[in-house]
């Protein structure tokens, strides 16, 4: 059987997504599609942790990590708002929304890193920066075009786009095709309910 390619993530719901396409559509038809490729919305998602590959044998294994992992932390409530790029202004690769959350996002990523490494996966050497990606930008895009994307974003503001109750966490399977990743949900744990 093929590995699985998997990562750990919070979804969004409908509502925030519908949002995230409103405050952004400017924005994309601004930028186009030649030089960015767009996430749809219904594939944004909040990474925890990016395993990789990984063998079906595992899999009962990471389920188990979720459901220790949630059962531990409670729910909690996070904001989605502001957009900026990595690395840089000037050298965009990937546009993202910015999210504003409680200690309670960065304790549930540490517990699923250290989880995760007790199974064996890599530890994450670059510090958990929570955001959703919103676009990527294409490898051969000329200076010209970069300056544009930077000028652009620069000037682009995107204020509020909604906040929603983080209440399970989940594990995906990533399929890499021509047209994009499609994502397939393998697991979900509920996070503990606020008594």
């Amino acid at each position: 059987m093929n590995p699985l390619r998997t990562f750990i993530a919070i979804d969004l719901p409908a509502p925030i997504q519908a949002s995230i396409e409103k405050q952004t559509v400017r924005l994309r038809q601004t930028l186009g599609e030649e030089n960015i490729r767009w996430v749809p919305p219904q594939n944004m998602h909040l990474t925890l942790k990016f395993i990789g590959n990984i063998a079906a044998s595992h899999l009962d294994f990471l389920k188990q990590l979720l459901t220790r992992t949630a059962d531990s932390l409670p729910q909690f409530d996070i904001q989605l708002g502001g957009i900026g790029s990595f690395p840089n202004s000037k050298r965009v690769r990937i546009i993202w929304a910015g999210i504003h959350a409680p200690a309670n996002l960065a304790t549930l990523q540490r517990a699923v890193e250290d989880g995760t490494t007790r199974l064996g996966y890599e530890r994450e050497e670059r510090p958990f920066s929570p955001h959703l990606t919103l676009g990527r930008v294409r490898p051969n895009v000329t200076p010209t075009d970069m300056q544009k994307i930077s000028t652009v974003l620069n000037q682009t503001q995107v204020g509020n786009i909604g906040s929603f109750r983080v209440d399970s966490i989940h594990l995906y399977n990533s399929d890499l095709n021509p047209e994009g990743s499609v994502y397939t949900k393998l697991f979900s744990a509920q996070l503990r309910t606020n008594q």
